[in-house]
This record gives C-alpha cells, structure tokens and sequence, in this order.
C-alpha cells in the first residue's frame, strides 16, 4: 500500500512498479512458494485506513507506502509487521514501531553526511544556519543536523517555519557560512531564489539529492548539495539480489522511465523479504522478524542492519551530492566520491 494518487504519488506509483519488477522477475523464493501475488492498494488520503484493508485481505507480506507521514499513520494502525521502505523517519522505532523493518536510513542522517563534507572541504566555515518546516519530517532532519553541527565542531541556528510561512521565514533567516534547508519540495523551491543569492560557502537542500525536485530552479540549483538514499550507476558489492544495472534495465522496461531513489529501496525491501523468508521458512510475524534483525547483508540500495535497540536502520549511508555542471556527483563520503566538493563563491 502506497499513494498512488495526491502529491506524493509519482514516488509511490515507482515504488509500487519497483515491487511489481521483484514479484514477477526477482522473488527468490523457498521451494514452497512459487510465485508472489502482489495486490496494490492507494494509501491516499487516509493511509491508516488503507492499512485497515490491507490486513483485512489477510496478505503474508506487507510493504508499506512512500512518505513519513503516510508511514507512520500505515504503521500504527496495525500491528502486523510491515517492510517500511518510504518512510525515511526516526519516528518508526521500538517499541511503538516494533513491527517496521526499516530499510532507508531515517531523516536524522540527511544532514550530518553534509556537514562532515563541509568540514572536510571548508575548515574556516564555522557558522550554521538551519531553516526547517514544523513537521516531524522537518523536526527530525533539523535534529540530527543539529546535533552533527555541535560534534563537528560548528555553531548552528536553527529556524522553524509553519505550512505556507516558507518565503517569509526565508526572507528574516539571519546569514552565516553554510545553509540547510528542510521543508516540503514545494517549500524548497520558494525558498531558493530568497537564499541563494546570498554568501553561503556551502548551501544544502533535502530536495537537491533528488533529480527532479529542485529541476525548475535551472542553472540556480548549481552547487547545491544534498543528501541522497540512492543513485543509480553507484554500485557497491552486493550479496543479496540483482545488481543495480539489472533492475534499472528492468524497471526501464516496465516502465519506459529511470527509477528514482524509491524505487530502488522497495525493490531492495523485496529482495530482504525473500531473504527473510528464506531463511525463516515460513511467513509467521516473529519469525521473519527475528531473522531480519540479525541480517548484515547488501543489496542494490545498500547495506542493511537494524539497530537491534531501536530497529532504525544503521547499515545504509546516506550519500552526499552536489549539482556540478547540471548532475548530480558524489562528493561525500570519500571512499565513493566521484568528485571533490566545490564551495560557492564569496
């Protein structure tokens, strides 16, 4: 279940043809089982009711939608264990949460891959300033930022605005070194031509790790950086599942378009669920969970290990991008860096 229409469903429709790829072309599954029948269910607009007719259709699996808000409301309206693979927050942890199995690193870890760059690339830098939306997404990636920001070494600020208050917090947002900025893709791209004529050394935005979101901004969007759960053509070593390059030729070919960041987390939260049932043998709540817990393994999205304490997932590293000559390249971290970071001009 995941939106399949409203503002969120262009993710959710990839995430629900990422899923479709697994089922009929890479559920690999215990000799038992056969085939997988995926039934799609639109979590917009009530996405706990949608969950209250998911569980009613008695399925053995169930993959939850695209979106914190979505997911939290999917998740606590059952108790059912549920494969979260869109909802990139810190809220679903144990013991409410006891029943996600967490696959995208939550959205306290967007900001603090950036911040670690920055210090890397801007040793004078010192002042940070946070501008978020008061939402729990927001909350959550301003907190992780926030608490990086005083490891690393930097003064940090950090600034809340409510829904439709964007441009104006925007505009009374004292300046500093490096900007960050967490708010819905609509709020970012409000935001953008306020802020980024100013001097920031270094200026981030959750939605510039995604291809399209910050697309109408045009050559405005160069040298923003942002973080990313995903970027097709960044292989690492696997050892569960298809490759990167094989899903991206299938879902090429189901589709007739490029897979964004969400596809390939429900694609890799198939591929676990086949591991996990595997190894279990059967579909029984407690089993499956207590296989997934132990499991360290990679997929095409990444690594996968849940804290044991919390059950966010700590395995999967946020990667950094930065728009350099209109693309998106690794800048961060430097193992799988395609290129160094550049700093905006004073």
């Amino acid at each position: 279940m995941t939106p399949l229409s409203g503002p969120l469903a262009s993710y959710g429709l990839a995430g629900a043809a990422a899923l479709a790829v697994w089922a009929g072309r890479a559920a690999e599954l215990p000799a038992r089982w056969t085939r997988v029948e995926l039934d799609v269910l639109d979590a917009y607009p009530k996405a706990a009711a949608a969950m209250r007719t998911a569980v009613a259709r008695r399925p053995d699996v169930i993959f939850g939608p695209y979106g914190s808000g979505p997911a939290v409301a999917a998740l606590g309206a059952t108790d059912e264990l549920v494969w979260n693979h869109g909802g990139a927050t810190d809220r679903l942890n144990r013991p409410r949460f006891g029943n996600a199995l967490n696959v995208p690193a939550p959205a306290s870890a967007y900001f603090s891959a950036v911040l670690e760059a920055v210090r890397a690339s801007a040793a004078t830098a010192s002042a940070v300033v946070i501008l978020h939306v008061a939402t729990g997404f927001g909350r959550e990636v301003a907190r992780g930022a926030l608490e990086a920001a005083r490891r690393i070494g930097f003064e940090v600020q950090a600034h809340e605005f409510a829904a439709g208050q964007a441009t104006t917090a925007a505009r009374k947002l004292p300046s500093g070194d490096v900007l960050l900025v967490a708010g819905a893709f609509a709020d970012e791209l409000a935001i953008a031509p306020v802020l980024l004529d100013r001097p920031w050394q270094a200026a981030a935005f959750v939605g510039a790790g995604v291809d399209e979101v910050l697309a109408p901004l045009g050559a405005t969007r160069e040298g923003l950086l942002g973080p990313c759960q995903w970027l097709a053509g960044q292989g690492t070593s696997l050892d569960e599942g298809p490759d990167a390059d094989w899903f991206v030729r299938e879902f090429r070919a189901a589709t007739a378009s490029e897979p964004p960041y969400p596809a390939a987390a429900a694609f890799a939260a198939g591929v676990l669920c086949g591991r996990c049932l595997r190894d279990a043998g059967t579909t029984e709540s407690q089993a499956l969970l207590t296989v997934a817990r132990r499991l360290d393994v990679r997929t095409l999205f990444g690594r996968f290990r849940l804290d044991l304490r919390t059950g966010l997932q700590v395995g999967h590293e946020v990667l950094v991008v930065q728009w350099q000559q209109g693309r998106r390249r690794v800048v961060w971290p430097p193992e799988r860096a395609e290129r160094p970071l550049v700093l905006r001009p004073v």
